[in-house]
């Protein structure tokens, strides 16, 4: 990668000389403050919290900061219903990524745009991330996400009454299983294929 990569969510925590002991940053003390909320399913106050950090990583010009903001604003704007603010949030934080060079981070907001895609029912631009989620893992080798992801679109498919299209992803898992030897995954999968076809 051409760059570091961005700073996990996860990481930007409380500092190690006590707690919270050096926030005199208000954007980082507000991005503290939302990730409480959203913990304790105040989805509200996690929204204005993360919107005002991200107004305050913008005003210090911190790329990172901003991404960071956007995305977890996105997540809370996810958890409220509005999900093409989420939508827009989460774009907001890819096209950071994307300059940064940071694949891990695309990867999963692809996930969580797809995701908003799905409940604003624009089905399309869901499966084209799923699909370039699916691309990814199959170019990396990774099963479990081939298999997560493939879930996904067979799931999408379905929401949109393509019952041949959802059969198809079924089909796929489960010769992901017989390939691993997972026979009894490899037969429930077959199964959902067979009973989705005969629905449709």
């Amino acid at each position: 990668m051409a760059s570091e990569p961005l700073q996990p969510l996860s990481a930007l925590g409380p500092m190690p000389n006590g707690p919270d002991s050096d926030i005199d940053d208000p954007a980082k003390k507000d991005y503290l403050e939302g990730r409480k909320f959203f913990q304790d399913g105040e989805y509200t106050q996690a929204a204005i919290a993360f919107h005002n950090a991200l107004r305050g990583f913008e005003e210090q010009g911190d790329q990172i900061g901003v991404a960071n903001s956007a995305d977890r604003l996105g997540d809370a704007c996810l958890a409220r219903g509005e999900y093409a603010m989420a939508l827009a949030n989460y774009q907001q934080a890819h096209a950071i990524c994307e300059k940064e060079d940071d694949s891990f981070s695309i990867l999963a907001l692809n996930k969580k745009m797809a995701s908003a895609y799905r409940k604003l029912g624009d089905y399309g631009k869901a499966l084209e991330l799923l699909y370039d989620i699916l691309e990814h893992y199959r170019l990396t080798n990774n099963p479990k996400g081939a298999v997560e992801v493939l879930l996904l679109i067979a799931e999408s498919y379905n929401e949109q009454g393509d019952r041949a299209s959802a059969a198809d992803a079924y089909r796929s898992i489960s010769s992901i299983h017989k390939r691993f030897k997972h026979t009894r995954m490899a037969e429930d999968f077959a199964r959902r294929a067979a009973s989705l076809e005969q629905e449709g």
